[in-house]
């Protein structure tokens, strides 16, 4: 039961302490009981989420069959997202024409990840004169992240240090960056929980300071102790359970990066040397990285983000699922049957992963909802059939509710060859940012 009250906590209310802010997750305390309605029910908080997978997938274990609609079976390798059909839409047809540059020869890959996010053609070059076009996650940043400490966050589970020619004289910026603030800027993605960690919570101190703070089992949370105990003094029983569940996640993640970091330091390192809090397997790092995002949304530090699931032309090879092969050769399927199953269960993999992401969502209080609730989440990659290496006929599933702007529980089939940012534009109305063109768009997707 909420009480009405003259006073409230201040929205963006922090904890503090010495060289340490922590953001709280929405609270019924930040509203009077008269407003709350208005804030919370009415108005609830939208986030924007983009998660890139490389190599492009085996289109039809990916798109339904059929015309569209919502009597649509789910396929193999959207099936760990079967629970939340309710909250899904599968999209067909989208393609990003614009991408496609035949009088360049090779480069696919690296255009297809380069102008994911932009439908803009990147400029071919090693150098340092690089150019792509603004993305679409950067537009939305611009109005999401005006009240929010981070305008964004970008986040990958592969190395972003490779410079030079990655592909067929193409920067290797096009395929280490997804979202870019203007065309001449891409932006990083950060792999190491530690860095991800200190970037969500810390607040001061030289960079010496931070890394000694690392190096301790001293959790950032004993910092903010009297600042938790003044803050719980104003709160109800309802408040005060939402912040220890709150806090309590932020510290077990801290405990999870320390056990790795005690783990990579009490092994011998290989020659090529590690950064510290990295965990060893790629399942517990992309979980990690997802539960930081879960945080960053729940508390509101961003609103919009970007997520590479792997970088393009990955290699990696699943050997606990089976596939001992690396993705990007069993990707060239040339529809041999073995190829096509493997690829097929790479895509799945990825998906189960992100389907405990999506779970964590769901189960996440928000306001009136869950943090699924107020989320669009979109799921694809820059090529169609990675065999083909055309961004024809794009993989895309959206997840979440999007403050009641998105119907879950359809298949949206469009007409081959729809531009991919007519859906660009379509995401951004959806959560309040109104443009009149990107890139190829043609339009809206109105039955979206």
């Amino acid at each position: 039961m909420t009480f009405i009250t003259k006073k409230a906590l201040p929205r963006r209310t922090l904890l503090r302490g010495m060289g340490t802010m922590v953001a709280l997750p929405f609270l019924g305390a930040m509203a009077p009981a008269l407003t709350a309605v208005a804030n919370t029910a009415a108005n609830p908080i939208p986030r924007l989420g983009f998660f890139y997978a490389p190599n492009g997938m085996f289109l039809p274990n990916f798109h339904p069959e059929g015309d569209g609609g919502k009597d649509f079976q789910i396929t193999p390798i959207l099936a760990p997202l079967q629970a939340y059909r309710d909250q899904m839409v599968v999209i067909s047809g989208l393609s990003n024409s614009n991408l496609v540059s035949p009088n360049e020869g090779g480069g696919v890959h690296t255009r297809a990840h380069g102008g994911w996010l932009s439908g803009v053609l990147p400029k071919r070059t090693e150098g340092a004169d690089i150019e792509a076009g603004k993305t679409v996650d950067q537009y939305a940043a611009d109005v999401l992240g005006k009240d929010t400490s981070l305008r964004s966050l970008q986040l990958t589970t592969d190395s972003n240090f490779t410079v030079g020619n990655c592909e067929n004289g193409y920067s290797c910026t096009y395929q280490n960056s997804t979202s870019w603030s203007s065309p001449t800027t891409p932006l990083p993605h950060e792999r190491d929980p530690r860095v991800v960690f200190q970037r969500l919570f810390g607040d001061g101190g030289s960079i010496e300071a931070r890394m000694t703070q690392m190096k301790t089992d001293r959790s950032i949370l004993d910092s903010v102790t009297e600042s938790i105990s003044k803050l719980e003094g104003k709160l109800g029983y309802g408040d005060k359970v939402v912040v220890d569940e709150y806090l309590t996640a932020v510290r077990e993640i801290e405990r999870r990066i320390q056990r790795t970091e005690q783990n990579n330091a009490s092994r011998p390192l290989p020659s090529v040397e590690q950064p510290d809090g990295i965990p060893e397997s790629f399942e517990d790092h992309i979980e990690t990285l997802f539960e930081m995002l879960t945080l960053a949304y729940r508390a509101d530090v961003t609103r919009v983000s970007v997520f590479q699931m792997a970088r393009e032309l990955s290699g990696r090879a699943y050997p606990d699922i089976g596939v001992p092969e690396g993705h990007h050769t069993v990707s060239h399927h040339q529809l041999n049957p073995h190829n096509i199953q493997q690829y097929t269960r790479i895509n799945t993999h990825h998906i189960s992963l992100y389907a405990k992401f999506i779970e964590r969502l769901a189960n996440t209080p928000d306001g009136d909802g869950s943090l699924l609730d107020h989320s669009i989440l979109l799921y694809g990659t820059g090529m169609g059939d990675g065999d083909h290496h055309t961004p024809y006929n794009l993989p895309i599933v959206l997840l979440g509710n999007g403050c009641g702007e998105l119907e879950g529980g359809r298949h949206m089939k469009y007409p081959l060859h729809t531009p991919f940012m007519n859906l660009g534009l379509s995401l951004l109305d959806k959560v309040g940012v109104n443009l009149a063109s990107l890139s190829d768009s043609t339009g809206r997707l109105s039955d979206l």
